[in-house]
């Protein structure tokens, strides 16, 4: 009995978080649209995003191409298609290598950070000051933070699928022989609009989970420093899985 009991302690918590979490995100869109909305704090949390995140996305970006294109070489040399390579480096880039990787840097760079400082908050007490001087914090803290990594992670995505683009031209070029010309040819070439747009649909909704599920884990963070060094763990497990999980499902539909 005690383990029946068990496992209906663990189901009642999962359902009750689950039915939390959606709440956290009706309230979301319900505060979106109110007349407060702070742009100075919006634009300053986008700004920051955008510029401490660029050398780690840069870094992914570049490596990502150069390996890609290495590992398509050792591949299809075996059977004579290395004219191939120029196509799968761009193709996984933006509809999936650019996205996925992305999300989950950016969910272990910014949604940590966003856990972090507001679990922090929530410790110290500065929520219930926000609440005490009138000041709507799903306005304050939550919206700036989902809206600014939402819109920022389509530019990174971006920027890896070019950098990484050019990784690959690098590695071919300079270490596998490709001629320069034909290379840049067949990449734009093969290159869509609908791969390039598939890729960036996925960064939005990337985006939106990192940063609403990271705001719900600091603000419904445990009591001391185990509460906000747990906010941050789950943060970062949480939406590097529903990451991988919503990739296929998102893949399913542009397949």
């Amino acid at each position: 009995m005690k383990f029946i009991e068990r496992i209906g302690e663990v189901l009642i918590k999962l359902f009750s978080n689950l039915g939390k979490f959606i709440l956290f995100i009706s309230f979301f869109f319900k505060y979106l649209f109110s007349p407060k909305f702070y742009f100075k704090n919006n634009l300053q949390y986008f700004l920051t995003i955008f510029i401490s995140s660029i050398p780690i996305v840069a870094l992914t970006g570049i490596f990502s191409g150069m390996v890609l294109a290495l590992q398509s070489y050792t591949g299809f040399s075996r059977f004579s298609a290395e004219s191939a390579i120029p196509n799968i480096v761009v193709l996984t880039l933006t509809r999936e290598l650019g996205p996925v990787l992305t999300g989950l840097m950016i969910s272990a760079r910014v949604g940590s950070s966003i856990a972090a400082e507001i679990a922090t908050m929530r410790v110290t007490e500065q929520i219930d000051a926000l609440k005490t001087l009138n000041t709507n914090y799903y306005n304050y803290l939550v919206t700036p933070r989902v809206l600014s990594l939402t819109l920022a992670l389509p530019i990174f995505v971006t920027l890896v699928d070019f950098i990484g683009v050019m990784g690959g031209y690098i590695v071919s070029v300079h270490r596998l022989g490709f001629n320069d010309n034909l290379y840049l040819l067949n990449t734009i070439d093969f290159l869509s609009l609908g791969d390039y747009l598939s890729g960036i649909l996925k960064a939005f909704v990337f985006g939106f989970i990192i940063s609403i599920v990271s705001c719900y884990c600091g603000l419904f963070s445990d009591k001391g420093a185990f509460g906000v060094g747990s906010a941050t763990t789950n943060a970062v497990v949480i939406s590097s899985i529903l990451i991988l999980s919503s990739n296929y499902f998102l893949t399913e539909l542009f397949f």
